[in-house]
């Protein structure tokens, strides 16, 4: 068994509103110095018998075809087995 966490975020330069939203909101609750504040996705994929370079092949095919929009998205993924 093989498992993907994937993490996509929006690219640099591309406005993030909720991420302003959590920002201001930190501030508010009297976290002081936080700069920044971008919002993304997580998610998880199990295989099952798949080859760590098959999954890893899936999931760049996944995140290039559908998980992520890499006009505005970066992503990137790292790989578990058990």
């Amino acid at each position: 068994m093989i498992r993907a966490k994937v993490y996509v975020t929006l690219k640099r330069g591309v406005l993030d509103p909720q991420g302003e939203t959590v920002r201001g909101a930190l501030e508010t609750l009297g976290f002081a110095g936080v700069q920044d504040v971008r919002i993304g996705k997580f998610m998880v994929i199990t295989f099952n018998a798949v080859s760590r370079e098959d999954a890893a092949k899936r999931v760049e095919e996944m995140c290039k075809k559908l998980l992520a929009n890499p006009v505005i998205e970066d992503y990137r993924f790292e790989l578990e087995e058990g």
